[in-house]
């Protein structure tokens, strides 16, 4: 394991993730894209992290890799004592069915179902599922369950696909980029309910952005630049999302 790995929160009692010298290149007619370039990388039973990196520098393909919706090119991850680089689609389907929760910039509501009733759909298939209600109530949507995406504001509808991806129970929450179509005032009441969820729930979290401002409420804030890990920072001063500005 490399010296940046080392340096995760050595407190954490034990790793949901373990990368290992992971690459990543893509195709592109003569040209090879690595959008990973050896990367080493432990996440923490319910440590809440934040991946910053500018556009480019490989922090959704490793979102995506850890969350099994991609294969590297090259090293090992690992899920708790289970190597997801030996899996194939159906047992990769069925490891983000089970374990993973996602959240993306972009709803993918059902507009014609309402939000009890996106979230449902989730409950539908998972083993040990929170209630909808229940999901609902963790991201303060209580009053608005019967309502459709169409009569909810943007910020309103992430939250409803913060609770369709936690209705499941997930150990991992992955969020690629949760607050990006949304403004400074409504991203932090989705950063509220993401946090809220890690710290009732014990759930490992990992939000990528660009947003540095973001950092400021990790346990941890993992650096990206060019398809590497440059850096990590346990934060010293964690922050509250209704203390962010920006």
């Amino acid at each position: 394991m490399g010296t940046l790995a080392r340096q995760a929160n050595k407190s954490s009692p034990k790793a949901v993730f373990v990368a290992e010298a992971v690459t990543k290149t893509y195709h592109m007619g003569e040209v090879e894209v690595h959008a990973l370039r050896g990367i080493d990388l432990e996440l923490y039973e319910g440590e809440f992290v934040v991946m910053l990196g500018p556009s480019g520098s490989g922090k959704s393909t490793l979102l995506n890799i850890l969350g099994g919706l991609d294969v590297p090119t090259s090293g090992r991850v690992h899920y708790r004592d289970h190597d997801l680089t030996t899996y194939d689609d159906a047992v990769l389907t069925r490891y983000r069915r089970e374990h993973v929760g996602f959240v993306f910039q972009f709803y993918n509501l059902i507009p014609s179902l309402t939000a009890r009733e996106n979230v449902t759909l989730v409950t539908e298939i998972a083993r040990q599922p929170l209630n909808p209600e229940e999901a609902l109530k963790l991201v303060r949507l209580e009053k608005r369950m019967d309502h459709f995406p169409a009569q909810l504001s943007g910020g309103e509808q992430q939250r409803v696909a913060i609770a369709r991806a936690i209705a499941k129970r997930p150990e991992v929450l992955l969020c690629d980029e949760p607050t990006g179509a949304l403004d400074a005032k409504t991203g932090i009441v989705v950063l509220d309910a993401i946090n809220r969820i890690n710290r009732e729930l014990g759930t490992t979290t990992a939000i990528i952005t660009h947003n540095a401002d973001i950092a400021q409420i990790a346990d941890r804030v993992i650096y990206l630049m060019d398809g590497s890990i440059v850096r990590m920072e346990i934060n010293p001063h964690k922050k509250q999302p209704a203390e962010l500005t920006w």
